[in-house]
């Protein structure tokens, strides 16, 4: 038994040690565990202790610069109240001035008048000749002046009376012709809308007197071609057949027509009245035959515009446009080629080749007069622009010529001050011992002459610069 306690013993110890092991490691593991949460909570509460500290210095920083906007806004507030009272005072500082000017210029009449009554009363001969010398000599010299003056100023506003009615004739041109230009649009309308049923009627009545002679419907067609240009305007920027032509190694092109556009540019057109088998056609009463007819009358379309392609009107003249027009002179010869073959017109196109009628054509024709129109409306508008300038510039020389006038005023004022200080100091003084003389003046007494102190106004410099046009 004793040797089983024995061995048991250290067995008991060990196992003992073993569970005491167990136990304090898993109680280290637990403070070591709450250990890690504590210091994460620290970290976790020190991040948001710094995020509240910027955040405080963010609003101590925004209170500073609110205080700051609402000392500036104060300021200003200062400032404008104190620019507003500044300007309350110059203005009544300059009202005052100009009544102080009106009333002194009305004590300087009075004084005349009062000189003159007061002098004749006196009865003293130095006196008496002293001031009729005086004032003949005034009114002499501002009789001359004023009439001087007068002619000067007449002769500086005869010029600018002539550009002022020279820009207003201009400004009145230029609105006219802007509502005509409105109103000839409305009339054009009205006209295409008009043209448009009688085009149809005189195309059918011409179609049974242009079968026998091919000169006939040449003529015919370049005489169509000449009424929609004249009804549109382009008269004066078209040339015919006979006044433009071009040489070249095939021969002698010589299209009918030579629209100028502005900047410029040129547009070609050429008229084509080959419908013969149009014209039979309508006379044809079998449906297969006058469909037949028609795909010959749309073949022949095709062929004049190849062929009118084929002369490139474009390289022949170099300031010409990228297209060529091919005009047709009715709408029905045009229809019933696209019925039968209905991509003409584009096929035509991609060779630079624009095929028109007497409709289209009117519409493309106004146009370009249209572009005529604004170009002279913008030629006149520079002109006019010309003219404002040269008025600016006479203007500018009177405002020269009226600052010399306000010098030769301010000459006067100050002669006129002289003079006072003259006749105080001198005239006055013999006047009044006459009163100490006991002399008898009626009981009056010689009022004081008070200086001018008010000088004529200077021009502002803006009045003397003329401005800087732009070229054209």
């Amino acid at each position: 038994m004793l040797p089983l306690l024995t061995l048991a013993l250290p067995l008991f110890l060990f196992i003992g040690l073993a569970i005491g092991w167990s136990v304090r490691a898993r109680a280290l593991a637990a403070v070591e565990r709450e250990r890690e949460g504590l210091r994460a909570n620290l970290a976790a509460a020190t991040a948001e202790l710094y995020l509240a500290r910027g955040q405080a210095e963010q609003v101590a920083t925004i209170r500073v610069e609110l205080t700051e906007a609402r000392t500036t806004l104060d300021a200003t507030r200062t400032a404008l109240a104190g620019s507003e009272a500044e300007r309350a005072g110059l203005v009544a500082e300059r009202e005052a001035r100009i009544e102080a000017f009106e009333a002194q210029l009305l004590q300087l009449r009075e004084a005349k008048d009062q000189l003159s009554a007061q002098f004749s009363e006196v009865g003293a001969k130095l006196l008496d000749t002293a001031q009729r010398q005086f004032l003949e000599r005034a009114d002499q010299r501002f009789h001359q002046a004023g009439e001087k003056n007068e002619a000067q100023l007449k002769a500086l506003l005869t010029p600018v009376e002539t550009t002022l009615k020279r820009y207003e004739e201009g400004l009145q041109k230029v609105e006219k012709e802007r509502v005509d230009s409105y109103a000839g649009l409305r009339e054009a309308v009205d006209q295409v809308r008009v043209g448009q049923g009688q085009v149809r009627d005189e195309a059918a009545k011409l179609v049974n007197a242009l079968r026998a002679s091919p000169k006939a419907r040449g003529r015919w067609g370049e005489q169509s071609l000449r009424n929609v240009l004249e009804q549109a305007g382009l008269s004066p920027y078209a040339d015919f057949a006979t006044e433009v032509s071009v040489d070249t190694e095939d021969g002698r092109l010589r299209p009918d027509v030579v629209v100028r556009l502005p900047g410029g540019r040129r547009l070609i057109i050429d008229a084509k009245c080959s419908f013969n088998a149009y014209m039979d056609a309508s006379e044809s009463v079998d449906d297969a035959v006058r469909i037949t007819l028609l795909k010959a009358h749309a073949a022949a379309l095709r062929t004049h515009a190849s062929q009118l392609g084929q002369k490139a009107y474009w390289d022949r003249f170099g300031d010409a446009a990228d297209y060529v027009v091919m005009y047709i002179p009715g709408e029905h010869f045009l229809s019933a080629a696209m019925e039968q073959d209905p991509g003409l017109w584009d096929w035509a196109h991609e060779r630079r080749v624009l095929i028109a009628t007497p409709i289209n054509l009117v519409a493309l024709a106004r146009t370009v007069a249209s572009f005529w129109r604004q170009e002279k409306v913008a030629e006149e508008a520079r002109e006019i622009g010309k003219l404002g300038k040269e008025l600016f510039e006479r203007l500018s020389v009177a405002a020269g010529h009226l600052k010399r006038v306000g010098g030769g005023l301010t000459s006067a004022v100050e002669n006129y001050n002289k003079f006072v200080a003259s006749f105080e100091g001198r005239v006055l003084v013999t006047g009044r011992k006459f009163r100490d003389l006991n002399i008898e003046t009626g009981g009056k007494d010689i009022d004081e002459v008070v200086a001018v102190e008010v000088l004529a106004r200077e021009a502002g410099p803006e009045l003397l610069v003329a401005p800087q046009v732009e070229p054209d």
